[in-house]
Order: structure tokens, then C-alpha cells, then sequence
């Protein structure tokens, strides 16, 4: 008489397999149109569940960017505090790690998420701005200011600077979920950023007196 092997029950998903999940689901489908029983499903366990982790959609994005992309802010702030070299190094140290821990990732769906969802969620919007782009414009325009009190750095206004500095990387970003299926070619987003960071580095430094204008 042959006896059956008792059936194995999958282990419940750990908060980190469905924030996983979750983020998937968002970049793929946008905050509006991913359900919680999709994640559930994706993560192999019941929505039942999942609520035992997060009791709303908008608990799961905050966990998502909790663990995803505040730890790589941190990780940024870390190496302004530590950083002895010129600002413009800086500047490339911290695009560097934010390119290889977000940028390469699935987290880099994000920004066109909010650009194209923020109006509709405006709690989930407002704490992605707090959390993630009030910080990361503090980085940049620490490193500008601190260019700008060295002289390695023309003056400018540091508040508009920022926004030309950072507003190109979010293009490359949002192009890539988005109009970037159009194209007949994949774009090089090494390329794009190396560009990128010698235009900068070109429009940030000090003209010599005689070639101010």
C-alpha cells in the first residue's frame, strides 16, 4: 500500500516579497490600475494575507519606497557627509550609485508613475516628494553650493540649477516607460548620462575673468 507525501503548504510571502510584487505590478500597470489581489497573486499567497502587512494600496506603495529607494538616499547622504574631493566629483558619486541602485532597476518606473498619477493620489504623491525628491534636490544643491563657496562652481541660482541638473535624468527615466516602445532602436543611457554629465561639467565650472560673459 502506497502512502501519499503530506501536501507542503508554501511558506506565507515575507513583507519584502510583496512589496516586490507590488512594485512590478506598478511600473507595469500604474498605481490607478494595480489591485491589491494582483499583488496578492503575484506573490503567491491570498489577499488575505497581504492585509496582514498592509491594510491599503497606498501602505504598499510607502513600503515599496521605503525599502527601495530611501536606503539609497540615505547611502547618497552619507557620501556628501563623507566626501573631501571637488564638488563636481561629487556630483558624479552620487549619480553614479543613485544610476546602479535605482536607475538600472525596476524603481526607475517610478517618476513616471507620479508625473503621470500625482494629481489623482495626492497623499501617495506628497510622500514620494517629501521623502525622495525634497532629499535628492537637498544633495544636489548642497553639492552646488558648496562648488559655488569654493569657486570650483560659477554662480547661479541654485534652485533653478537644480531643476536643469535633475530634469534630464528624470526624461531618460520617464522615456523609458513610456514613449521609448516607439522607438526603432534602444537609446545607450551610458551614453545619454556621460553626456550629460560633460555638459555639466562644461556649464558649471568658472570662466577665467577675461571669458566671462
Amino acid at each position: 500500500m502506497s502512502v501519499t507525501a503530506p501536501r507542503k503548504r508554501r511558506k506565507e510571502a515575507r513583507p519584502a516579497e510583496l512589496t516586490a510584487a507590488a512594485l512590478g505590478l506598478f511600473v507595469e500597470k500604474g498605481f490607478a490600475a494595480t489591485r491589491l489581489e494582483d499583488v496578492a497573486a503575484r506573490a503567491g499567497v491570498s489577499k488575505g494575507t497581504l492585509y496582514l502587512y498592509f491594510d491599503s494600496k497606498e501602505a504598499l506603495f510607502k513600503a515599496v519606497i521605503q525599502e527601495g529607494i530611501i536606503p539609497v538616499m540615505l547611502e547618497n547622504e552619507e557620501i556628501a557627509a563623507r566626501h573631501t574631493g571637488c564638488s563636481f566629483e561629487l556630483m558624479e558619486k552620487l549619480l553614479a550609485n543613485w544610476w546602479s541602485k535605482i536607475g538600472q532597476t525596476d524603481f526607475a518606473g517610478i517618476p513616471k508613475l507620479m508625473v503621470a498619477e500625482a494629481r489623482n493620489f495626492p497623499e501617495v504623491a506628497q510622500y514620494y516628494y517629501e521623502n525622495v525628491i525634497r532629499r535628492g534636490r537637498a544633495l544636489v544643491g548642497a553639492a552646488l553650493e558648496r562648488g559655488m563657496a569654493s569657486g570650483e562652481f560659477r554662480q547661479l541660482d541654485v534652485e533653478t540649477s537644480i531643476d536643469v541638473i535633475i530634469a534630464p535624468i528624470l526624461m531618460l527615466l520617464i522615456w523609458r516607460f513610456s514613449l521609448a516602445c516607439c522607438q526603432s532602436a534602444e537609446g545607450d543611457p551610458q551614453l545619454y548620462l556621460q553626456i550629460h554629465i560633460d555638459l555639466l561639467r562644461q556649464g558649471l565650472r568658472r570662466l577665467a575673468p577675461e571669458t566671462q560673459v
